[in-house]
């Protein structure tokens, strides 16, 4: 039963960093495929802190929303909400420096949907550009998505792993069988600078140039873009694509990105290599 003195006041931090914990336990359930059951969980968590089900429930779409700007998985059924309190930035913080191996993982296999269920268009430029809080605005900057996605090289290989198996699938299905067998994981066979990772073809036989990026985030997650593969792009325009695997922890789904890049993305330099040289 709620506790009537704490309807309408702010939940003080022992609450939240108990709503997280126990968020985070079913969110690894549910990447994991393991049966949970959220009624079961609100309603324990309700009876520990004394918060109505409205609260809990509300609060449980915040730390979605949280989760969401930071490039992680959410749980299906727990719609991002941002109205937020700032005390709920500070929990995540709290329960993420403690768990950081949350923020590497990696999905065991995800489920291959037919193809015409994975692609799908890409976000649009500009859209929903909202200014993030302060506060959230720092959390991100800690937790870098962008920084963490390209250091995380074994969900890169498995994105790009996804990749060849569903261009093979997709060539084969189109009775393309010949070409199936030439698609080729260049970035594990050859080397990793070649401004692509995976050499596929489309119906007629001309060759696809395929960049994977891979988040576990959604598609707005940001992404990090070398020298050669924008060289590579510019020289190629007609062949080269980025294919943003997103969600990929969850229910892969992969938008294209074709040159020139500027119509698509906002780029903008990150780094910068220093010499003594020309």
């Amino acid at each position: 039963m709620a506790d009537e003195k704490k309807i309408g006041s702010p939940w003080r931090d022992d609450e939240l960093d108990a709503i997280v914990a126990d968020y985070f336990e079913m969110l690894e359930a549910e990447l994991s495929g393991r049966p949970y059951v959220k009624s079961r969980h609100s309603k324990a968590l309700m009876a520990r802190i004394g918060r109505t089900h409205r609260s809990v429930e509300f609060k449980h779409q915040n730390i979605s929303a949280v989760l969401d700007e930071l490039g992680m998985p959410w749980i299906p059924g727990y719609i991002p909400k941002r109205n937020y309190q700032n005390a709920i930035f500070d929990a995540i913080d709290r329960y993420l420096s403690k768990h950081p191996a949350v923020l590497e993982r990696v999905p065991t296999g995800p489920q291959a949907a037919a193809s015409d269920e994975i692609f799908v268009p890409a976000p649009a430029l500009g859209a929903d550009s909202a200014p993030l809080p302060e506060r959230l605005r720092r959390l991100v900057r800690k937790f870098d998505p962008v920084e963490r996605d390209h250091r995380n090289r074994l969900l890169g290989r498995a994105g790009e792993e996804f990749v060849v198996i569903l261009e093979r699938s997709r060539l084969a299905a189109a009775d393309r069988s010949d070409l199936a067998r030439k698609v080729r994981w260049v970035s594990a066979e050859d080397s990793d600078g070649a401004g692509f990772d995976v050499l596929s073809f489309d119906f007629s036989g001309r060759q696809r140039l395929l960049e994977v990026k891979t988040t576990n985030g959604a598609a707005r997650t940001p992404f990090f873009l070398t020298r050669n593969e924008r060289d590579m792009a510019a020289e190629r325009p007609e062949d080269w694509r980025i294919y943003r695997v997103h969600l990929f922890a969850t229910e892969p789904r992969i938008f294209t990105i074709a040159p020139p890049l500027e119509k698509a993305v906002n780029l903008r330099p990150e780094t910068w290599r220093a010499s003594f040289g020309m």
